[in-house]
């Protein structure tokens, strides 16, 4: 499982957003994969396992620590933030300052930030983060979709740019 520790940590850091409290759930979740060894398929797809791993670590993590985290939006303000249309170029302006990225991105629900690093930044497939997820592939779709028009609308929104509605 050590090629997949900087997968791992990458999850974790945009999941808790610090950096140490990351390299602790990572620890403590290649402990808990340690300990649960026996239970993997040599068949199996390793990276996908230990994500799924740190992800719920990550999970039980914020529940005992930042239990304001694990709190999702609402399907309304989901809705009326998801219907925005944005020029391309201005994505692209926007979005090459990596630190307004960054903060676009640790504003986003939990649950649409892990998607997002998960295909994104891992390139994980659909299939694999429905397995990591424990969500439907559907869901994975859906999710992805309104993660990316999230990411969007707070882009724009931290520019001062106007978001068209």
């Amino acid at each position: 499982m050590i090629p997949y520790l900087n997968a791992a940590y990458n999850l974790a850091r945009w999941m808790t957003r610090n950096e140490h409290d990351a390299e602790d759930v990572v620890q403590e979740a290649y402990m808990r994969a340690f300990a649960a060894v026996d239970g993997f398929r040599s068949d199996g797809n390793g990276r996908a396992w230990i994500l799924a791993i740190v992800r719920n670590t990550c999970l039980t993590w914020l529940q005992r620590n930042r239990l304001k985290e694990v709190v999702t939006a609402t399907n309304e303000e989901l809705d009326t933030k998801a219907d925005v249309c944005l020029d391309p170029e201005q994505i692209l302006i926007v979005t090459s300052r990596t630190d307004l990225f960054k903060k676009a991105l640790e504003e986003l629900p939990l649950h649409y930030r892990e998607i997002l690093i998960l295909r994104e930044m891992e390139g994980l497939s659909y299939k694999a983060i429905a397995q990591i997820s424990g969500i439907p592939l559907g869901t994975v779709m859906s999710r992805l979709t309104r993660a990316r028009k999230q990411l969007q609308y707070h882009v724009l929104g931290m520019a001062g740019k106007e978001v068209p509605r």
